[in-house]
C-alpha cells in the first residue's frame, strides 16, 4: 500500500436510512463510528463486511439522540469500553434511552467546536432538525475532508460555507416530494419531514450539492433514503440530473454513490 493510502482517512456507510445509521471512519491511530443506530450485533456483523473487527473501535461521535442514530451506542460503549462522544445537551436527552455509560467514557463535545481524537481533527456544526440540540461532524486529516450531512430540513448559507469543497460527502436524500406527498403517512408527520426542522428531499439534498461540491469533491453518497418515500434509483436519478444542470461535473469529476440501511459501502480512502 502507497504511504499516502496509509495516512488518509478510510470511510464506510455501514448503513444509512429511516432504520438505522452508522458510518465507520478509520486512520493510522484511530477507528471511530458515527453514531450507532443499529444493535450492537448488527453493527458487529457490518464490520465484518468490510473486514473489520469491533474490538477494535476506538469511540462513538453521536448527533443525535434519534433512535435510529442511538440505539446500539450503549451496549456497545459498555460491552468494548468506547469513548462517548455528543454536546451536552444531547447527552442529557439521550441518557435515558443508551443506559449507564461510565462518567470517565463520556465525552463533551460542543457544537460549533474543533476536537482531535488521535490524528483526526474533527469539526462539529449544527443543522436543523427536530432533535434538542443536532450536530454532524466534519472530518480533517491530511489536508483532506470527509463531510456528514442528513438529517437536517434546510441547508443554511452558514453550513454551506463550513461544508464547501470537501473531498468526499455523506448527504441527505430523504425522500422523493410526490411519494411523500401521495403515500400513507399521516399529514402531521407528513408536515414534520417536510418542515424547516425535518428531512431534505432528494431535489432541495441536490440542489444544496449543487452549491457545495467543489473542485477537490470526488465522492457524493446519498443517505437516509425513507424506505417507504424513497427509492435509491430515483435518489440517484434526481441528484445526477440536478447536478448535470447545474455543470457540477458529475460523472466527470466526481461520482455518485448509493448507500443501504443493510449493506455497507466498500471502504474507501479520501
Amino acid at each position: 500500500m502507497l504511504r499516502g493510502q496509509e495516512q488518509a482517512l478510510k470511510v464506510s456507510i455501514l448503513a444509512s436510512g429511516s432504520s438505522g445509521n452508522v458510518t465507520y471512519i478509520e486512520s493510522e491511530k484511530k477507528k471511530l463510528l458515527v453514531d450507532s443506530g443499529l444493535s450492537g450485533k448488527k453493527v458487529t456483523e457490518q464490520l465484518k463486511k468490510i473486514n473489520r473487527d469491533v474490538a477494535d473501535l476506538d469511540g462513538i461521535l453521536v448527533t443525535h439522540e434519534h433512535r435510529d442514530h442511538v440505539h446500539g451506542v450503549g451496549v456497545l460503549a459498555r460491552k468494548y469500553q468506547l469513548d462517548v462522544y455528543a454536546n451536552e445537551k444531547t447527552w442529557e436527552a439521550m441518557d435515558p434511552l443508551i443506559g449507564n455509560i461510565k462518567t470517565e467514557q463520556k465525552y463533551i463535545f460542543e457544537m460549533g467546536k474543533t476536537m482531535t481524537i488521535g490524528d483526526i481533527d474533527i469539526e462539529s456544526f449544527g443543522v436543523s432538525h427536530d432533535a434538542i440540540a443536532p450536530q454532524f461532524y466534519t472530518f480533517h486529516k491530511n489536508n483532506k475532508r470527509f463531510v456528514m450531512l442528513t438529517d437536517t430540513g434546510y441547508v443554511s448559507d452558514r453550513m454551506r460555507g463550513i461544508l464547501a469543497n470537501a473531498d468526499a460527502y455523506l448527504f441527505e436524500s430523504n425522500h422523493d416530494l410526490e411519494m411523500l406527498r401521495m403515500g400513507g403517512y399521516p399529514w402531521h408527520l407528513k408536515q414534520r419531514i417536510l418542515g424547516d426542522k425535518g428531512h431534505l428531499s432528494n431535489e432541495d439534498g441536490a440542489l444544496a450539492l449543487a452549491e457545495i461540491i467543489g473542485d477537490k469533491t470526488k465522492r457524493v453518497y446519498l443517505g437516509h433514503l425513507s424506505k417507504d418515500n424513497n427509492m435509491k434509483e430515483l435518489a440517484h436519478l434526481t441528484a445526477e440530473s440536478i447536478l448535470a444542470e447545474k455543470e457540477t461535473g458529475v460523472g466527470e469529476a466526481f461520482a455518485i454513490y448509493d448507500t443501504d440501511p443493510n449493506e455497507p459501502t466498500s471502504l474507501f480512502i479520501i
